[in-house]
C-alpha cells in the first residue's frame, strides 16, 4: 500500500524501537492509521467537491479565455509574477507591515529580460501546478463518489474531527464535541442452541444462576458496586474510588449474550441516566478499565446502543493522567479529577505492578479505534518500548517497575498475582490484531519459553504447576489467579513454532488437570486461592489464609478455552461439577457468595458477590455450554474481565465496512 496511507495500528515493527510514536499522522481507521489531512495536508473530503467547483470554473472561465488573447505568455507572467513575489515573501517581524516587493526583485540580477523569462517560467510552474491540483481534486472527488455511504458518512465525520482537533483551542474539547459518529457497527452475538438436550438444560440453568444473582443485586444493592447477599446490602470496594455501578457495568455482556433483554434495557436505562465519572474519588486505574472501560466497549459492540461507546471514551479520557510519568508507565492509582497519581505504598519502592500496567493494551487500542484519539494507542505502545529496552532476568518479566527511573523493582516473577493478565495480553494483542501484532506474538513466545524454563514444573506425581520465582529461587506455590494460563496455553498453540504447538497443548491440558485437582482436593470441591507443592503436600493450601474462594473464574475460563479448542467432554464434566459446588455452597437466598474455608465442612461466608462473577464465572460457564459459534474465537478476543472485544479484521484495516 502507498507510504503514508495506511499505517498499521497493531502491526508495529518489531524491536525497542516500535512505539507509540510510530502511530502519528493519522486519525485511526479499524486496526489502522488512515492519514487525514491537518492544516498543511491534503485536501478534506469535505472541500473536494468545493474544490472541484471552484477550479473548473477558474480554468475554464479565467485561463481558457486567456489563451485566446494575443501575446497569452506575457500576460500569464505579468498575472503570476506579482501574485507569486507576495506568496513567497518572509514574513514580516511581528508588529512590522508587509512590505510587497517590487516587480522584478530577486528575480535576477537585473530587472530586464532575465527576470522576465525567470518571470515566464515561474508562471509556467504555476500554472501546471494548478493543473496538476485541478486533476487530483476531480479524481479524488470521482473516487469519493465510488465510496459506499456509509463511508462518506464515516470518513466525513473523520474530517470534521481532525478540524476540531487542530482547530485552536480544540484537542479534548474538541473531541468532545464529536458524540455521534457511526465509527463502527455493532457486531452482536449469535449463536444455535446446544443440539444436545442435556447440555441445553446445563446452560438454562447457569442462565437461571445469573438471573439470580442479578435479581438480588436489583432489590438490595441497585446503583451500588457490589452486593452482600448475606446482610442484603450493598457493597462498595475502594477500588472503584465513588464511582458506583461497578456490577451493572460489569454484567452488560452478559445479560445481553444470555438474551436477557428486559434486565439488559434496565441496566442500560441506568448507565445512561446515572454513570457518572466527575467524582472527586482515587481510583485503581487497572480495576476500572477491566471492568467499567471493557465492559462499556463490549455491551458498544454487542448492542449497538451508543451511550456506551460515549462513556467509554469519556472514562478512558480521564484516566490519561495516569501516564503522566517520566517513561510513560501509568501510576496504579489516580484522582480522576484532579489527575494526581500515586502507587500502591506497598509496591516496592514505588514501583507500578506488571499486570496493572501491562493490563491497559486492548482496551486502549479500541478505545483509540472508536474514538479517532490516537493517544490512547500511543500510551500502551510505549509501554512496551519501555520494557523493551529493559534487560530481563532469564528473560522473565519481574512483577514490579518503577515508572520514575524505568528499572525494575524487587526481582520477584509470578504468572499469578501481579504478573498475571501482561501474559496474556501479549497473546490476546496478537489475535485481536488479526495476528499482525508481530511485536507481541514475539514477545508472548519468548515469555512463554523463559516460563516453561524457569517456572514450569511437576510434582513427584506428576501434577505440572507454575512455581513463582524471587530473585532465581523458586517457591512452590501456584495461586488460583494462575489458574487462567492454561487457557492461555492452549488458545496460543496455533500460533506457537511449528514444533512447539503440540507442546502448548500439552500444558494448557495439564495446568488444567492441576487446578482441577486443586478442587477435587477440598471438601467443597471448590479451588483455594493458592495451593502448594511442598511438605509432601501438593495442589492443597496449607496456610489460612489461602483456603477460601472468593467465586473466581480462572480455572473456569481454562475450561472453557481447553472445551473450544478440544472438545474433550471431560471439560464440560468438571465445569459442571463447579456448577454444583457453586449451588451447594455459595448460593445463599441474596445472591451468591465466597467461603472462607473449602476445606472445612461448615459453611462460612464472606458476604460479598464479587461483580466478576457475573461478568465472567457465569459468562464462561455459559460459554462451556454454549455452541461454537457463539462469539467464535476467530472473530473475538476477551479481555481479563471476560469482556468480548472483536477481532479488528485485515478488511478494517482497509477501510472497509462490512
Amino acid at each position: 500500500m502507498p507510504a503514508g496511507s495506511l499505517l498499521p495500528l497493531f502491526g508495529s515493527p518489531s524491536g525497542a524501537g516500535a512505539s507509540g510514536a510510530s502511530l502519528g499522522g493519522g486519525a485511526l481507521v479499524g486496526a489502522g492509521l488512515r492519514k487525514v489531512s491537518g492544516p498543511s495536508g491534503a485536501f478534506r473530503l469535505t472541500e473536494k467537491f468545493v474544490l472541484l467547483l471552484v477550479f473548473s470554473a477558474f480554468i475554464t472561465l479565467c485561463f481558457g479565455a486567456i489563451f485566446f488573447l494575443p501575446d497569452s505568455s506575457k500576460l500569464l507572467s505579468g498575472v503570476f509574477f506579482h501574485s507569486t513575489s507576495l506568496q513567497q515573501q518572509p514574513p514580516s517581524a511581528p508588529g512590522e507591515p508587509h512590505a510587497p516587493q517590487p516587480p522584478g526583485a530577486g528575480s535576477g540580477s537585473d530587472g530586464g529580460g532575465g527576470g522576465a523569462a525567470a518571470a515566464e517560467r515561474e508562471a509556467a510552474q504555476n500554472l501546471a501546478r494548478i493543473r496538476e491540483d485541478h486533476e487530483q481534486a476531480l479524481r479524488e472527488a470521482k473516487k469519493t463518489l465510488q465510496m459506499p455511504p456509509d463511508e462518506i458518512r464515516w470518513a466525513i465525520n473523520q474530517d470534521k474531527s481532525n478540524m476540531l482537533r487542530n482547530w485552536p483551542g480544540g484537542g479534548e474539547a474538541g473531541a468532545a464535541e464529536l458524540p455521534d459518529l457511526p465509527f463502527r457497527k455493532p457486531v452482536g452475538a449469535v449463536g444455535k442452541e446446544p443440539a444436545d438436550p442435556l447440555v441445553r438444560q446445563q446452560r438454562a440453568k447457569i442462565q437461571e444462576m445469573m438471573k439470580h444473582a442479578w435479581d438480588n443485586y436489583k432489590r438490595y444493592a441497585w446503583g451500588l458496586n457490589e452486593l452482600k447477599p448475606i446482610s442484603k446490602q450493598g457493597h462498595s470496594s475502594n477500588l472503584f474510588g465513588t464511582i458506583q455501578g461497578a456490577t451493572i457495568v460489569d454484567a452488560l455482556d452478559t445479560l445481553y449474550i444470555m438474551e436477557m433483554k428486559d434486565e439488559f434495557k434496565e441496566a442500560k436505562e441506568w448507565v445512561e441516566k446515572k454513570l457518572d465519572f466527575n467524582v472527586n474519588a482515587e481510583v485503581s486505574v487497572f480495576e476500572v478499565n477491566i471492568r467499567f472501560v471493557g465492559g462499556l466497549l463490549s455491551a458498544y459492540y454487542l448492542s449497538g446502543e451508543e451511550v456506551f461507546r460515549k462513556k467509554a471514551v469519556e472514562l478512558g479520557k480521564k484516566l490519561l493522567p495516569a501516564f503522566h510519568t517520566p517513561t510513560g508507565i501509568p501510576w496504579a492509582l489516580l484522582n480522576i479529577k484532579s489527575g494526581i497519581g500515586r502507587n500502591w505504598p506497598w509496591a516496592s519502592g514505588g514501583s507500578s505492578i506488571l499486570a496493572e500496567f501491562g493490563t491497559l493494551h486492548l482496551e486502549f487500542m479500541h478505545l483509540s479505534y472508536l474514538s479517532g484519539n490516537q493517544e490512547f494507542a500511543e500510551k500502551v505502545m510505549n509501554i512496551r518500548k519501555v520494557l523493551n529496552q529493559l534487560d530481563k532476568p532469564e528473560g522473565l518479566y519481574p512483577n514490579y517497575l518503577n515508572p520514575s527511573s524505568g528499572q525494575w523493582g524487587q526481582h520477584h516473577v509470578s504468572v499469578g498475582g501481579l504478573g498475571d493478565s501482561f501474559y496474556e495480553y501479549l497473546l490476546k494483542a496478537w489475535l485481536m490484531s488479526d495476528k499482525n501484532d508481530e511485536e507481541a506474538k514475539q514477545m508472548y513466545y519468548d515469555a512463554v519459553q523463559s516460563i516453561e524454563t524457569h517456572l514450569i514444573r511437576k510434582s513427584s506425581t506428576g501434577l505440572m504447576y507454575i512455581a513463582e520465582w524471587k530473585g532465581g529461587l523458586l517457591e512452590h506455590k501456584m495461586g488460583h489467579l494462575t489458574c487462567f494460563a492454561g487457557g492461555m496455553f492452549v488458545l496460543g498453540a496455533d500460533g506457537a513454532p511449528a514444533d512447539k504447538m503440540e507442546r502448548h497443548t500439552e500444558l494448557g491440558a495439564e495446568i488444567a488437570r492441576t487446578c482441577h485437582e486443586s478442587y477435587d482436593r477440598t471438601s467443597m470441591k471448590l479451588g483455594p486461592e493458592a495451593f502448594r507443592f511442598d511438605g509432601g503436600v501438593e495442589a492443597i493450601a496449607t496456610r489460612q489464609n489461602e483456603k477460601y474462594y472468593i467465586l473466581r473464574p480462572e480455572v473456569i475460563e481454562t475450561y472453557m478455552y481447553m472445551w473450544r479448542i478440544t472438545h474433550d467432554p471431560k471439560y464440560r464434566q468438571w465445569g459442571w461439577e463447579a456448577v454444583e459446588a457453586l449451588e451447594k455452597y455459595c448460593r445463599v437466598d441474596g445472591g451468591y457468595s465466597g467461603v472462607r474455608d473449602v476445606y472445612s465442612n461448615h459453611q462460612s461466608h464472606d458476604d460479598v458477590q464479587q461483580s466478576f462473577f457475573l461478568s465472567e464465572t457465569l459468562k464462561y460457564l455459559y460459554l462451556l455450554f454454549s455452541e461454537d459459534d457463539l462469539l467464535p474465537f476467530e472473530h473475538w478476543v476477551f479481555n481479563t474481565e471476560a469482556h468480548p472485544l472483536p477481532v479488528l479484521s485485515k478488511e478494517e484495516e482497509k477501510g472497509k465496512r462490512k
